[in-house]
């Protein structure tokens, strides 16, 4: 679940797709076709935890026609079923859209997400809502979102929104996430990025046998990182936090489990998925 790749951008700290590089004229008018691998020491997705501290393989493929701005495809990490997505462990996201420059420094990009998460239950994911006290999900877990970007310089603002329940939440369909994301290249191979992003979650109410609360699901997440390139492999370190509320001993939403079955069974410990974190990554493109 990652933002379009500018300069050396997010580096595997974040999923959502690694877009494809517009390539520089002449070449410009190329079919681009690429593909990306990283390894990390944790998948954080808009600065939740999705493998419950453990390292991630990640990679996608990607393929943009400059001469018309499209864009289409996938990016794949493994995940934790206790971040959400019970029995599964493989996520899956294929995302297409459009983008251009224009005036030099400014650029536009919009488009569709669709996460998926193969093998996985929502059954287990069915809650109490406020208005539909009977909401019951089902099926494989996934997530598809709209998004708009605009980008200045090394700048970019982004607005996604789920047109389906979030993530098979009960009645959260309409849950949209901000983000401005800033990716600066020093030179040399070496670049820093910034992120700041809130999630605004619809009034989504969950109660459960090992849950229960009335507290908004709605968190900031922000993130400080730096990058070095290295012969083509990209190594970067980042700092993730939020104020998701995650307290295991306040029994809060963003306390996950090492593990989620289809009976919704979690596993025997448990941790804050929105605590502060540095995450190590190895990037390359090919």
């Amino acid at each position: 679940m990652k933002q379009s790749l500018i300069a050396l951008a997010l580096v595997g700290a974040f999923t959502a797709p690694v877009f494809a590089e517009e390539a520089a004229a002449p070449a410009a008018e190329t079919p681009a076709l690429t593909g990306n691998m990283t390894i990390a020491s944790s998948y954080r997705f808009r600065g939740i935890d999705q493998t419950f501290g453990k390292p991630a393989i990640q990679g996608g493929i990607d393929y943009s026609h400059a001469a018309t701005g499209l864009y289409i495809g996938n990016w794949n990490s493994t995940i934790s079923s206790g971040a959400g997505y019970p029995e599964g462990n493989v996520e899956m996201d294929f995302y297409g859209g459009w983008k251009t420059t224009f005036a030099e420094d400014f650029g536009v990009d919009v488009g569709a997400l669709y996460y998926r998460y193969p093998g996985s239950r929502a059954r287990p994911l069915s809650g109490t809502n406020a208005k539909h006290p009977s909401a019951n999900a089902s099926g494989t877990v996934d997530n598809l979102e709209l998004y708009v970007a605009g980008s200045w310089k090394f700048l970019t603002l982004k607005y996604s929104y789920a047109v389906s329940d979030y993530f098979d939440l009960p009645e959260s369909k309409g849950t949209s996430y901000l983000e401005f994301n800033g990716n600066y290249d020093l030179g040399s191979g070496w670049g820093v990025n910034g992120h700041v992003g809130h999630l605004f979650a619809k009034d989504y109410k969950y109660a459960s046998a090992s849950l229960t609360g009335s507290d908004s699901i709605s968190y900031t997440d922000w993130k400080f990182g730096v990058t070095k390139d290295l012969s083509g492999w990209v190594v970067g370190l980042s700092y993730v936090g939020t104020n998701a509320k995650g307290s295991c001993n306040k029994g809060e939403f963003y306390c996950f489990t090492n593990s989620l079955n289809e009976s919704g069974n979690t596993g025997s410990k448990a941790k804050d998925a929105g605590r502060g974190i540095a995450v190590l990554s190895v990037t390359k493109t090919f």
